[in-house]
């Protein structure tokens, strides 16, 4: 993979230094009225695509922050849904406690009740 990215990059420079070397015609470019601007063709243009590559970059940036501003706010609800799911295992756990131990009564009054039986007949 390495070897194919250096290829890339390599082609793309290789592109871009013949293309400046057949386009050295000067031309001028009128920003604003009244302010001009004139370079070489090559210039102008790998300067308006570097302008772009930049723009490209800090559109990638705030799209990203986005996203990572959208997931600090799903971890936060994820963390609130974590608590309250912990709290209920907490309930149910007492719940469940007192279940057996209201079964164990039962369980030991049931018991003396048959012992009685066994031993009157």
């Amino acid at each position: 993979m390495r070897q194919l990215n250096f290829l890339l990059i390599f082609l793309f420079c290789l592109a871009i230094a013949l293309f400046c070397l057949e386009n050295t015609a000067a031309v001028t470019v009128r920003v604003i009225p009244g302010f001009e601007v004139e370079a070489p063709l090559a210039i102008e243009l790998l300067l308006t695509l570097g302008l772009g590559a930049i723009l490209a970059w800090l559109f990638s940036l705030w799209v990203k922050l986005q996203k990572q501003l959208s997931t600090l706010g799903d971890l936060r609800d994820m963390r609130s849904e974590v608590k309250a799911k912990e709290k209920r295992i907490e309930e149910l756990q007492k719940d469940l406690e007192k279940y057996r131990s209201e079964m164990e009564q039962q369980r030991q009054q049931a018991l003396p009740a048959s012992e009685e039986k066994t031993e009157s007949t």
